[in-house]
């Protein structure tokens, strides 16, 4: 539930008992159902490790039913929608200004134009991470206020700009310096030259997506999002000093490939990592 996944999407109604359910424990790891079982890793040696994503998303089934995997998905389309939206229309008015023929600052342009509107379709967007039927609306605002719908949005925005400006900068010299411009599938190579820059560079930012999403349901009423499971952080800072104290800034990073955190026991009857 404290993955890097987003964290409301599975339980804007407040009401999904798969993660909802579960003992209190002591430590602030996160709340684990499933059990570890022994596998075997992408080179073939034997390992401990977490549930992935099928496991769970059985186990999800096997509480809530199918419907139970589809829960928030509402808002999720809503704010796929209302971003693009957003993100085309700050684009189409900061296209109006001439662009300059330096390559550096054609780069630094074309990027800063982008850093705008990614910026103002997540700010537009992030309360759909926090609101799905009606009732969930109510709740975050009863106990939270209008600040509970925008929770973790600040290390969502840096993430964001990091990304961007990483995978561009990494794109812009693989392109300019690494490939040669007379290979006849220039094109492409620049195309897959993109993808692995952008690949890299999430992976670099992906902490940010992880203190956003930790903060969005930090103590917000969800079994998951409070002590024991996870404690109280004064701030995303906080929140960061203590993952990174902890060594789990890439917990949840993997869907598939979940190794238990080296010095961690799972606790059956408590269901966490201690």
């Amino acid at each position: 539930f404290t993955s890097g996944q987003d964290p409301r999407v599975l339980g804007s109604s407040l009401t999904s008992g798969s993660l909802l359910s579960g003992k209190p424990a002591s430590p602030s790891v996160g709340y684990e159902p499933l059990p570890p079982t022994i596998g075997r890793n992408i080179f073939g040696r034997q390992v401990c490790q977490l549930p992935g994503l099928f496991c769970y998303a059985q186990h999800i089934a096997s509480i809530d039913g199918k419907r139970g995997l589809f829960t928030g998905l509402t808002p999720r389309l809503c704010s796929g929608v209302l971003g693009t939206v957003v993100h085309g229309k700050v684009l189409q008015v900061r296209k109006s200004s001439n662009l300059p023929k330096d390559l550096d600052c054609l780069l630094c342009n074309l990027t800063t134009r982008e850093m705008m509107a990614r910026s103002a379709a997540t700010l537009i967007t992030h309360p759909f991470h926090g609101s799905g039927l009606y009732d969930s609306i109510v709740t975050i605002y009863r106990e939270e206020g209008i600040l509970g719908f925008f929770a973790g949005l600040i290390p969502r925005l840096l993430g964001d700009i990091i990304s961007l400006w990483l995978c561009n900068s990494l794109a812009y010299l693989v392109n300019t310096y690494a490939l040669d411009s007379g290979v006849s599938t220039m094109s492409e190579m620049k195309s897959y030259s993109q993808a692995v820059t952008g690949f890299f560079a999430s992976m670099l930012t992906y902490p940010f997506v992880l203190v956003s999403n930790l903060m969005a349901v930090n103590n917000c009423g969800l079994a998951g999002g409070s002590p024991p499971y996870s404690p109280v952080y004064t701030s995303w800072i906080d929140c960061w000093c203590m993952l990174q104290k902890e060594g789990n800034m890439s917990r949840g990073n993997s869907l598939f490939f979940r190794k238990v955190p080296f010095g961690k026991t799972y606790c059956c009857d408590l269901r966490m990592l201690i």
